[in-house]
């Protein structure tokens, strides 16, 4: 019978598959808990360090560099992630022993070298205790580069978002995007409401911890909710999985039952799913993605939360059918594919693998889904524009661009008035759309902005 692998070697193993076939680390990291039958405790140490690790990246190799003779990133690829796993949890995890972790390193050293690799990690581990002065993050140097140092994220990000948010935004930015974020759910108002729910959940999953989302009305907030998914709650459609700064997208559309209804990318379905239950099940959702597998994705979803009007089908939203653009659809959905840096909490490994020129060719392919978009909705009907970021030129420079070279377009100044009042006094002046900041509510990064064709 083999021998169930340490958390530690799972992370390492999952570590290196980020960084040489550039996998993405939550489905490395989903695929592998699925396949081990590891216990609860050994599970979320696993999701520690991988997620530490990689949010931790350069501060890591910083700290390695104090310590090495030659450059972190000279060092055979599984030796460097050994290194960065291990200075992770004897910087960051006081709970870990330091001797159990470099008695565990050097065990792993063993089992994939030899004793004289083994030997190197025991002498670089043992010397971090001893080099407390040597890896304090220097305070000297320009702003921009102590921030992306002492918070872990890449300088040009930092730089940047300095110029857009100032200090104080940036610095509270980078501090959670180093946290681990709560599991939020949404309540299915086609079967129950959020009280029943709680209910339910109080019930089922007595272990669970959980608060009422003060951002979205359907919202709950879970800690220690991850077998939710696993319940009758989830299996029978009364909740679905969803950050709470992507339920306000349904509000800010705010469809009526009856209407006819163009989601443009649509996959894996949340947001389409919650537009139906806001239309009670009446009217019709077209619900377009690119990609055959993620059609089915938004299928299941509305299988199993119940909702019967939303079609699928298979389209490019940068290129859509000239059958849809005569202007037939009062609300229209235009959540593009973005940076997501609105999401680095949960999927790290996204601020290490793009850069600025990702966020140009980005925003361009986000102008042409609008432009193909606007074509498909009547006039006096209403379109809104989101993203999972954080960037204005994905956000905020974009729309203010189209509705300047589009003059039957406009922006909707009543988009506030159907949102939550909490997030009132984050809107910009004009009331027409809202960046939320991951610590303004310890939600995602969103942006959401309303449109309204005039003719």
């Amino acid at each position: 019978m083999a021998l169930t692998p340490s958390a530690r070697s799972v992370a390492l193993q999952i570590l290196l598959q980020v960084e040489l076939k550039q996998a993405y680390s939550n489905l490395e990291l989903n695929a592998a808990l699925n396949k081990l039958s590891l216990d609860r405790r050994e599970s979320g140490l696993v999701t520690e360090l991988v997620y530490g690790t990689i949010s931790r990246l350069n501060t890591l190799d910083w700290m390695a560099n104090q310590l090495l003779k030659k450059p972190i990133h000279t060092l055979e690829p599984w030796v460097r992630n050994l290194l960065r796993v291990s200075i992770y949890q004897l910087q960051y995890l006081e709970r870990i022993p330091d001797r159990a972790v470099v008695h565990e390193a050097v065990e792993e050293a063993k089992k994939r070298g030899n004793e004289k690799i083994a030997g190197f990690i025991n002498g670089v581990l043992r010397n971090v205790g001893r080099s407390k002065e040597q890896l304090q993050i220097p305070k000297q140097g320009p702003k921009f580069k102590r921030i992306a140092l002492g918070s872990s994220h890449p300088e040009w990000m930092v730089k940047r978002w300095l110029s857009f948010f100032g200090e104080q935004d940036t610095v509270s930015m980078c501090e959670i995007n180093n946290t681990a974020p709560m599991m939020s759910i949404r309540t299915n108002l086609l079967k129950t409401d959020r009280e029943q729910l709680i209910k339910m959940i109080e019930q089922q999953l007595p272990e669970a911890e959980w608060e009422r989302s003060k951002l979205a009305p359907d919202g709950i907030l879970l800690s220690h909710g991850g077998q939710v998914v696993h319940s009758s709650i989830f299996t029978d459609g009364y909740c679905t999985i969803q950050d709470e700064s992507s339920m306000l997208v349904a509000y800010a559309l705010n469809p009526q039952p009856g209407m006819a209804v163009l989601d443009t990318c649509a996959a894996p379905g949340g947001k389409t799913t919650h537009l139906a239950e806001r239309m009670a099940n009446e009217g019709r959702i077209v619900a377009l993605d690119i990609h055959p597998h993620k059609l089915d994705l938004i299928r299941q979803n509305a299988n199993r939360l119940g909702t019967t009007i939303i079609e699928t089908r298979l389209a490019d939203a940068t290129a859509l059918p000239d059958d849809m653009k005569s202007g037939k659809f009062d609300r229209i959905l235009v959540d593009a594919p973005c940076s997501g840096f609105g999401v680095i909490r949960r999927k790290p490994d996204l601020k290490w693998q793009k850069s600025d020129k990702d966020i140009q060719e980005i925003a361009e392919i986000q102008y042409q889904i609008l432009e193909q978009a606007v074509q498909c909705l009547k006039p006096g009907g209403r379109l809104v524009y989101s993203t999972c970021t954080v960037d204005p030129e994905e956000n905020s420079k974009l729309v203010q661009r189209f509705v300047k070279e589009h003059p039957f377009v406009k922006l909707d100044d009543t988009l506030q008035e159907d949102m939550p009042e909490v997030l009132h006094s984050y809107f910009h002046r004009s009331g027409s759309y809202v960046q939320i900041l991951p610590h303004y509510f310890g939600s995602d990064g969103f942006f959401i902005s309303r449109l309204v064709r005039t003719q």
